[in-house]
């Protein structure tokens, strides 16, 4: 039960360890199992509403972290900074969405049928971090690794050929080589707010008269209890999925040599959870379980964002570390010998309806700004209002019936700067900003606010079509140029005239032709009768088109 009340209030728990530091096998295999829309309501954190045996299992064997961050309360802002390590308004990666790039590049005719929730005048485009910005995957492909995924992508720009060995509904580690070590992603979208109202005609996985916890600025009306029976059903869903992937895992003999992450993209799926800079929205768990269980069963109450997942991924893996990063290393061979001592986040545009708000948070305090003080705090999401309980908060609203907590989500305008103390005040409802008592609390954060978004040159400061136009120099997008190829007998040296192109090639027998792309770091020999397949592509950019050489 103390567990259950630290977890809640965000008071830090203390960390015992067993070993002074992980005892990291060469090369370790690395599994990230990520849920959609969840914030931390499972046992290992203190929420005891369901049982979830694979989380729990991997809670005792690993090390569960209470003070994780997004720093965007919305999925595809949060996978271009899982992707990248880099803050999503650092690289125009911030609004929700720039295109709809879940699953790769859609048809014109697929893109145009989202409209409705897009705003009408912006092209598609997508996000363009700096050129020699890599993804995750392709830091860990360069240094032997096989990358797979399945299957969701979403990171505000089309992921170039040479991010994945399989990007797939049906990838996994299986499809390496033998001993080679893999980092692979299992997405997991049972759990994503679209599946309260998707299943609500579902079987529940718990009793469905059970009573679970309602947060105070929701309803407890009927329809809003059986949304939430819905969501900790999906977490059920969710958990019997992860516990078929750990069960391969065990059955390959692999659990000894890998790094299993589980983690979600953001807060909960609920009306003032999801798309909102409260904890609710970017507050997620985390449980990392090592190959040696080191500090098994322990908590680990450190700040971090998801900015930090890229760095200490390749440092887990014992590769070069990159200084092209927002994000610092918080395990591995490269550790940062700093804690951080801030989080940092922010809320753009959602679907078609613009506002913008930045976050800083310590330990304990948060801080919010709000740049359009005319706004009210509740903006008329479509997609959001498909779900009985936000229909359900917005009918009460309009009668008057809801209490004073409950109402404070639709109030007409903005406090320009909010402050909430996550200790008493875990659901941050009572603005702390204008009294004399925190005053230097405020000025602290506040500061670290316009530090932190002077250093990312935030792009949320930039009207969205001068920004688009800014980074195509123009009305169309950019395409990569297409490589040089330079060819003596069989060696061949490729170039791109395009600054932080990637560059992947296939080399071709007959009909056998590879189904990843390699990823060209040097000079490569090709053998008589193969042909050479050649593709570059900086992210941001269209892709060049594939070149084709045959060798006699």
């Amino acid at each position: 039960m103390v567990l259950a009340i630290y977890m809640s209030c965000g008071v830090p728990t203390p960390a015992h360890h067993k070993k002074a530091a992980p005892a990291f096998v060469s090369r370790p295999n690395i599994l990230w199992l990520v849920a959609e829309d969840l914030s931390p309501v499972i046992p290992p954190f203190g929420d005891s509403t369901i049982t979830t045996p694979a989380l729990s299992r991997l809670a005792a064997e690993g090390v569960r972290y209470t003070h994780v961050f997004s720093p965007s309360g919305v999925c595809a802002p949060s996978r271009a900074a899982l992707a990248m390590g880099m803050y999503p308004a650092h690289i125009g990666a911030q609004h929700m969405r720039t295109g709809f790039w879940a699953s790769g590049r859609p048809t014109v005719a697929q893109m145009e049928a989202q409209r409705v929730a897009f705003p009408p005048d912006l092209p598609y485009y997508e996000a363009m971090p700096p050129a020699i910005a890599r993804m995750h995957s392709e830091y860990l492909r360069q240094g032997g690794y096989y990358c797979s995924n399945r299957f969701k992508q979403d990171y505000q720009f089309v992921a170039p050929v040479t991010a994945w060995d399989d990007c797939s509904p049906t990838a996994h580690w299986r499809g390496r080589a033998t001993g080679q070590p893999f980092f692979s992603i299992f997405n997991f979208e049972v759990t994503h707010e679209s599946q309260i109202w998707a299943r609500a005609k579902d079987s529940l996985w718990i009793d469905s008269t059970s009573q679970v916890p309602i947060p105070p600025y929701l309803p407890t009306a009927p329809i809003a209890m059986q949304d939430v029976r819905r969501m900790y059903s999906n977490i059920k869903i969710m958990d019997d999925q992860v516990g078929k992937i750990l069960h391969d895992l065990e059955t390959d003999g692999l659990l000894a040599n890998t790094i299993v992450f589980w983690f979600a993209d953001h807060g909960g799926p609920l009306p003032r959870q999801k798309r909102l800079c409260y904890d609710s929205g970017l507050r997620a768990p985390l449980i990392i379980r090592y190959p040696d269980q080191w500090r098994a069963g322990t908590i680990d109450s450190q700040l971090i964002s998801f900015v930090d997942f890229l760095p200490t991924l390749i440092s887990m893996a014992g590769l070069s570390p990159t200084t092209l990063t927002d994000g610092r290393n918080f395990n591995g061979k490269n550790q940062s010998l700093l804690k951080r001592k801030y989080i940092h986040g922010g809320s753009d545009r959602m679907d078609e309806k613009y506002d913008m708000t930045r976050a800083v948070r310590d330990q304990r305090y948060k801080y919010l700004r709000n740049f359009d003080t005319t706004k009210p705090y509740y903006l008329p999401v479509r997609y959001r209002e498909q779900m009985p309980t936000m229909q359900e908060l917005l009918r009460l609203n309009i009668q008057g019936l809801l209490n004073p907590i409950q109402a404070q989500w639709f109030r007409s305008t903005k406090a320009k700067e909010e402050l909430f103390d996550t200790y008493t005040d875990p659901y941050e409802l009572n603005n702390l900003a204008s009294y004399t008592k925190y005053q230097s609390t405020l000025i602290e954060l506040r500061n670290e606010c316009d530090r932190w978004m002077a250093d990312i040159e935030d792009k949320g400061r930039i009207d969205e079509k001068v920004y688009v136009k800014s980074i195509w120099n123009g009305d169309h997008q950019p395409i990569t140029k297409e490589p040089e190829v330079i060819h003596q007998a069989n060696r061949v040296t490729i170039h791109s005239p395009t600054a932080g192109a990637s560059i992947g090639y296939k080399i071709i027998r007959g009909s056998l032709e590879p189904t990843a792309w390699a990823i060209y770091q040097g000079p490569i020999d090709v053998p008589n009768d193969y042909k050479l397949k050649i593709i570059a592509h900086r992210i941001g950019f269209l892709p060049s088109r594939i070149l084709e050489y045959n060798f006699n």
